[in-house]
């Protein structure tokens, strides 16, 4: 009874862990460590033994779903390939855009995971991955998947965040989750209709349909948001002028994390262990990972040990704007993507070799520029 209720305790308490681990890297884990005594003893007392590359990385999938009422609850939002390398300190996040066309799938990357659902139970996370590992070319040894509705309960629990916005910027089609088929008071003909101009591609839904979406305002600087804010905030797609590229949602997304981590390390949040274990409590039910339970104390020690004050380094995949070039291209609506709106590969639909080519770059930590006619490495990047 006694080894049940240590276990059942240590998979608690990991799963916060690993959110912090996998998503915050470990920054000040060391003080919650501390109220965690289950786990104190186990850190020091083996190696890190840990799946890896052949060159001694650790690649971690992570992927963000919107969950609960939202339309596609299990759609991936979120797609960010991680690797760490314990030698160098070096970390590694790629994020990939959830409209990125897979042949294979006949559908976007996002609905990899739910394909795998549908498929057989618990096939999410593998078919997601072997998906991600074709276009990035790297192997990936984990995959954790997070729902953003435990996020924003979490945020809530914290006494909301305070983050500093960049650029004031509109969003007239956030969608409104539940009111996804709402007619907003149109007959069906009119339905029909609208429905046709959206799929050659004459309308948009937005515009056919206003009931369904809201309208998101946000001005630069320092803004307090609360859980349902925030998560507006990173997941905004639609915004007008720079803040609509998929870049600067990656950027929110930076910025929301970054304050998530300072809130969860503040003294309020560490000396108050009421208050760690409701955020675990929150997180628990809102994550899964094909981590096994006997590397758990593995991936503690990496973020504690191997891993403290590790160098981070970002990339997205993406069209670029008007100051770079980028990797992907939005194609014409047509029958070959099912008519709609995707992102494929520059060189071709399919094509992955400029992406993977540009990923080993990025993980070799030179200085990668996309440039018209492929990937440039002017100078080593200093770390």
């Amino acid at each position: 009874m006694r080894s049940r209720i240590k276990s059942h305790v240590r998979k608690r308490v990991f799963v916060a862990l690993l959110v912090f681990v996998l998503i915050l890297f470990g920054i000040g884990l060391f003080k919650l460590i501390k109220f965690v005594p289950v786990f104190w003893e186990l850190i020091f007392q083996k190696e890190v033994v840990l799946k890896e590359t052949k060159e001694n990385r650790i690649n971690v999938l992570l992927l963000g779903v919107g969950g609960g009422t939202h339309e596609g609850p299990d759609l991936t939002d979120t797609v960010i390939f991680t690797s760490i390398d314990p030698n160098t300190k070096r970390v590694t996040l790629v994020s990939l855009p959830r409209d990125l066309w897979i042949p294979e799938l006949n559908a976007k990357i996002n609905a990899a995971y739910t394909f795998g659902e549908e498929k057989q139970k618990g096939g999410g996370l593998p078919l997601t991955k072997a998906v991600v590992s074709k276009v990035l070319g790297q192997q990936i040894d984990y995959a954790v998947k997070i729902d953003f509705s435990g996020f924003e309960k979490a945020v809530d629990m914290l006494g909301g965040l305070d983050i500093d916005v960049d650029n004031t910027f509109d969003d007239y089609a956030y969608p409104i989750a539940g009111l996804e088929t709402e007619p907003c008071g149109l007959d069906e003909e009119k339905i029909a209709s609208l429905s046709a101009e959206i799929a050659t591609g004459s309308a948009t839904e937005h515009e056919a349909f206003p009931c369904r979406y809201e309208h998101l305002h946000f001005d630069a600087g320092s803004q307090y948001m609360d859980g349902k804010t925030a998560l507006k905030y990173v997941r905004s797609r639609h915004a007008l002028g720079v803040e609509g590229s998929d870049f600067a949602r990656s950027k929110r997304q930076e910025k929301i994390l970054t304050a998530f981590k300072d809130k969860i390390f503040s003294a309020g949040t560490i000396l108050n262990p009421g208050k760690v274990f409701r955020l675990i409590d929150i997180l628990e039910g809102s994550i899964e990972m094909d981590i096994k339970q006997e590397e758990y104390d593995d991936f503690v020690k990496l973020a504690t040990q191997k891993m403290k004050g590790a160098k981070i380094n970002s990339a997205i995949i993406d069209i670029g704007d008007d100051e770079r070039f980028g990797l992907l291209v939005n194609p014409p609506i047509s029958d070959e993507y099912r008519r709609a709106w995707v992102l494929s590969p520059r060189i071709g639909n399919g094509n992955y070799s400029e992406i993977q080519k540009y990923v080993v770059c990025i993980i070799e930590g030179k200085n990668c520029v996309i440039t018209v006619n492929g990937i440039a490495t002017p100078t080593p990047m200093k770390l």
